[in-house]
């Protein structure tokens, strides 16, 4: 099938009936699995970038079409911002291939008397982009022109702005909008970096060794289906973003201890606590969804772990693990800001109000899960959002109301990452990984 029309087929999902991105479009490819590999890359391609573009995309269509984006049929707006999408940002694809296949879209989904308005308003956009004009109108106000041609909110914007500065803000907006590539954390008890990257290569896929965490590979190109790639159904490895990695870092878990993942859906940093502790111990993963929940044990199990057991139910409000922990992470719901390259309907989802909602959870579950520790137990608070109401200003609450209780100072090893205060933030431009943020609390002795 066209990867035009798949591309299509996908953002309609997203647009119409509020799918996520990567749920959408796996869907997609999971019906069509014999489609090539170049094939699958295009509609990849497709779907994340008009759904990350989509602001800019909607600008020009204003700018250009008789009618703004908003009050265009659904369908041909989404014919038009593929369109416009391939022109704008693919150098790979000639411009008449990408005016022709719009106008073919229209035709065979039912928008054969709206051909006219696709063909003239790709073809307009041709025109004055080889004349030298934009066809973007912008407005005066920097943050807002940034947001616009970038394509993100305003407010999240002004917010980046406000702590960055003009500079950085840029660079994050364009590290955002690129697309993410793959890191791997390889499973030490069933084999190592050297092994998997040699596997690897094998199949014609690079891995990259990471500095200062020995168990990371990057993945910097095309992969092609991730249980398809060599070592997975052996539990060599999971995909994990190296921000993450660096969590089970702080966490420190040692072998034989009792440790609580107290949001530990779908696994990945529970996972990695186990494997930690040698597989010795016992890691309880607590969430309150059955069905993520069941991907905890589908992990571990193909990653051969056996020191983890799953409870159901709300860490905001059950008492059941009082005193019992040497440890916990609590890697709490959150805003997401820090991995907008990865999941861009992200930037289109959340608002201020739907944070501020957030945040009275995040409260309420580091209040909680903080008397699940020992005397002088460990816990590490986390988050993949840049998001200072999530994050630092959570931290200060707590410590106001807990006096009692302090913050642990990162190694050495987060040097790049670590404030004075003594949490750590990673930011993805500097760092070139996920946005997150941690901090470790020690409870009284």
């Amino acid at each position: 099938m066209n990867p035009r029309h798949l591309a299509l087929i996908t953002l309609q999902q997203i647009d119409r009936h509020g799918a996520y991105t990567d749920i959408a479009l796996d869907r997609t490819l999971g019906k069509t699995p014999d489609l090539p590999k170049s094939d699958r890359g295009l509609v990849t391609e497709l779907v994340y970038g008009v759904v990350r573009r989509q602001r800019t995309l909607n600008a020009i269509i204003d700018h250009l079409g008789t009618k703004p984006a908003q009050a265009q049929p659904p369908l041909l707006r989404t014919i038009l911002q593929l369109g416009l999408y391939q022109l704008r940002y693919l150098d790979h694809i000639p411009p008449s291939a990408a005016v022709d296949t719009s106008v073919e879209l229209a035709k065979t989904n039912g928008q054969g008397r709206l051909t006219k308005v696709v063909n003239g308003l790709l073809r307009n956009y041709l025109r004055q982009t080889e004349a030298g004009t934009d066809p973007l109108t912008l407005p005066d106000d920097p943050i807002q022109r940034l947001a616009i041609t970038a394509s993100f909110p305003d407010w999240m914007v002004g917010q980046w702005w406000g702590e960055l500065g003009e500079e950085e803000a840029i660079a994050l907006c364009d590290w955002f909008n690129q697309a993410p590539v793959i890191d791997l954390r390889v499973n030490p008890l069933k084999s190592d970096p050297a092994t998997v990257q040699a596997a690897l290569s094998e199949s014609g896929v690079k891995a990259q060794t990471v500095p200062a965490l020995p168990r990371a590979l990057r993945l910097p190109g095309s992969v092609g289906a991730i249980p398809k790639l060599p070592g997975f159904r052996r539990g060599w490895w999971t995909v994990q973003d190296r921000s993450a990695q660096w969590g089970g870092a702080l966490l420190d878990p040692q072998p034989g201890e009792t440790i609580i993942d107290a949001c530990a859906a779908p696994g990945g940093k529970t996972t990695d606590i186990a494997e930690r502790m040698e597989d010795a111990g016992t890691v309880i993963a607590c969430d309150r969804t059955p069905h993520r929940l069941e991907k905890v044990s589908q992990n571990a199990q193909r990653l051969g772990l056996t020191c983890i057991e799953t409870h159901l139910g709300d860490s905001a409000t059950r008492g059941d693990f009082v005193g019992w922990a040497d440890r916990l992470l609590l890697d709490v719901p959150c805003s997401g800001l820090g991995t907008l390259h990865r999941h861009p309907d992200i930037r289109w989802r959340q608002t201020p109000d739907n944070i501020a909602q957030l945040t009275q959870l995040q409260k309420e579950l580091l209040a909680n899960t903080a008397r699940w520790l020992k005397p002088g137990g460990r816990l590490v608070y986390a988050t993949c959002t840049l998001n200072p109401p999530e994050n630092e200003d959570i931290i200060q609450d707590f410590l106001s109301h807990h006096a009692d209780w302090q913050i642990s100072p990162p190694g050495p090893e987060f040097s790049s990452f670590a404030s004075p205060e003594g949490w750590v933030k990673i930011w993805p431009q500097r760092a070139q990984m996920d946005g997150f943020f941690m901090v470790a609390l020690i409870a009284p002795a």
